[in-house]
């Protein structure tokens, strides 16, 4: 009998398509995966450290499974080390759990610490939660997002 689907027999990119697919319609959570996903660190660490569940979905249109973060986790893994990153890394982790679970988060301290590219991607997430992709301009030409998200290599 096969055990139950584990997040960390998904990969990467599987895994950020199911988080993805969990968030839809959901500016705020989208902002917070599409954070994660697109700082290069947060995904591989938090699979790794089983703070993503999975549910596969028979009734989806792809097939595919569905993923969650587990938020309510993050602060022991953070304090017993089974996740850890630099400063600006761990302050885009706390956006993404304000984003998502409305975690509180000091915005001065979260500035402050950020380099120009992860306050590149701060901005694109707070544009792309407060719903400026679907923003359109007096004659409903699309206006596209405040900050766009960066195009990965």
């Amino acid at each position: 009998m096969l055990g139950e689907p584990q997040a960390v027999d998904l990969d990467p990119l599987d895994l950020e398509s199911a988080l993805v697919r969990a968030a839809v319609g959901d500016y705020a959570a989208e902002a917070a995966v599409l954070l994660l996903a697109e700082s290069g660190h947060w995904l591989p660490r938090l699979q790794a450290a089983g703070l993503v569940a999975i549910a596969l979905d028979a009734d989806a249109t792809d097939g595919g499974p569905w993923a969650a973060v587990q938020w309510a986790d993050l602060d022991g893994a953070l304090r017993t080390g089974a996740i850890g990153g630099s400063g600006g890394q761990l302050r885009l982790l706390r956006a993404a759990a304000s984003l998502a679970e409305g975690q509180p988060l000091d915005l001065s301290d979260l500035t402050a610490g950020l380099d120009r590219d992860e306050l590149v991607l701060l901005l694109a997430a707070l544009a792309h939660a407060a719903g400026s992709h679907e923003h359109e301009g007096g004659a409903g030409e699309p206006l596209g997002p405040v900050v766009p998200w960066p195009l990965r290599d």
